[in-house]
């Protein structure tokens, strides 16, 4: 798949299939969409285009910047798509300027002059242009004006998609991650910079990864205790990253200080210093919620079972 960050420089697509839309979590609803695209592309001797927007349109138009959570970051977006089989992912910086042109501009100087499509589709409620009043009736009343097909994405695909939306990051935020994932159709993963702690899961015999998530929009599980795979950055440019089976903590440490949260990731039979890298977790199961325990022998005595639960889980 190729990535195209800048619209002026895009090149001449061969009958170009295309769709608008974040995909975020590229999802078992969004799969519906690439499908299409991709079974259109064929029939038409196409190539598939997804147009994206970065940064979320939300974070320009809206006020309500905290209750942006997103599934995928950009980069987790780009490799899910690249899986899928897509020729080409145009990810369009959203800024007041493109928010702010007409309905008509966005057809006329974006869509047609940009991409030239042989074929658009889209969803009924799709708006676009300033003061969002572009729908699907003014692309089908433009179709004919600028040579483009325009095909309807069903309703009940676009509720799927919402719905799964909000379902899975409604699991992940109480715990339910065998819905997200089953939802998703993949395991839910997010990635994290290594960083330095009070060393004490050493201590107690399960040294642990400390996480900084630098992606603010990204969506990080509820607090409570997980079965995990972990990915370490590759240690050269001619390895690929290593798996391992391990355990996560997300929450305050009450039984140690209930201060600060914090995500801590144990990965068993592991011996290196990975400082400063990042590490990417796969979250399979959820386990049991955070505990207070009389002290840290009666603390360890539960990692130990949750060890051993991890293991049989993955």
């Amino acid at each position: 798949m190729q990535v195209h960050y800048d619209i002026d420089q895009l090149p001449a697509f061969r009958n170009a299939i295309i769709t608008i839309g974040t995909f975020d979590g590229v999802h078992m609803g969004h799969r519906q969409i690439i499908d299409k695209l991709k079974s259109e592309a064929r029939e038409q001797n196409g190539e598939t285009v997804i147009i994206t927007f970065h940064p979320h349109p939300r974070k320009v138009v809206s006020s309500a910047i905290l209750g942006i959570r997103l599934l995928n970051t950009l980069q987790e977006r780009i490799d899910l798509l690249t899986a899928h089989g897509i020729d080409h992912l145009v990810v369009v910086p959203f800024t007041d300027v493109f928010a702010h042109q007409t309905a008509q501009e966005y057809i006329s100087d974006f869509l047609v002059k940009r991409f030239n499509p042989h074929t658009i589709i889209i969803g009924y409620d799709h708006r676009f242009g300033r003061d969002r009043l572009g729908d699907y009736r003014l692309l089908e009343k433009m179709a004919p004006v600028y040579n483009y097909r325009l095909k309807e994405i069903p309703k009940h695909i676009l509720e799927d998609i919402s719905i799964s939306s909000t379902n899975i990051r409604e699991a992940i935020l109480h715990n339910d991650i065998d819905r997200a994932n089953k939802l998703l159709g993949y395991p839910f993963f997010f990635s994290g910079f290594v960083v330095h702690g009070d060393k004490l899961g050493r201590q107690l015999g399960y040294p642990t990864a400390n996480l900084k998530v630098t992606e603010e929009d990204k969506i990080i599980p509820a607090n409570g205790i997980y079965a995990v795979y972990a990915e370490t950055a590759p240690i050269d440019e001619n390895s690929a990253p290593q798996r391992y089976k391990g355990m996560m903590s997300i929450g305050f440490r009450p039984t140690v200080d209930g201060k600060k949260r914090v995500v801590e990731v144990n990965l068993f039979d592991f011996d290196r210093e990975i400082y400063d890298q990042y590490l990417k977790v796969i979250v399979i199961k959820y386990l049991r919620e955070e505990i207070k325990f009389d002290g840290l022998d009666s603390l360890v005595k539960q990692i130990d079972k949750d060890k051993v639960e991890s293991l049989r889980v993955l």
